[in-house]
């Protein structure tokens, strides 16, 4: 996926790491709640007229196994996008049927670490093209 500018788009996040390292170069909305909060964030834009970039779910990590969660929408589009609502409504229907697991606090730095890296990867491929 390219991206056609960087400067129209939103970073929705939980993760302390990611709103650090990007805050300064891009919108970044800060959301102080669990996976489930960020994505009822990122439906809330969507249903503003945002349009997913980044998939909800994206990465091989299951939903209860890492709290943190980095979402890229586009901003302001006259429509609300079809597709970015039924696919977000779906990833929080898919979220819930996890069982809430128990994540010590000596991991969440790690975990962090994991979010940062997939959405650093998809920002900076984006940034050099």
């Amino acid at each position: 996926m390219v991206l056609t500018s960087l400067k129209r788009t939103l970073l929705i996040t939980n993760n302390p790491l990611v709103h650090e390292k990007y805050a300064d170069k891009q919108e970044t909305e800060f959301v102080d709640d669990g996976f489930q909060g960020v994505l009822k964030a990122v439906r809330d834009h969507v249903h503003e007229g945002y349009r997913l970039l980044t998939h909800p779910l994206s990465g091989s990590v299951k939903p209860n196994e890492n709290p943190y969660k980095t979402v890229l929408l586009a901003r302001s589009f006259a429509n609300t996008d079809a597709d970015s609502v039924m696919l977000v409504e779906q990833c929080i229907i898919t979220a819930e049927k996890f069982e809430k697991k128990v994540i010590h606090d000596k991991h969440l730095h790690d975990l962090q670490v994991v979010d940062l890296s997939l959405i650093s990867e998809v920002l900076e491929r984006n940034r050099a093209t």
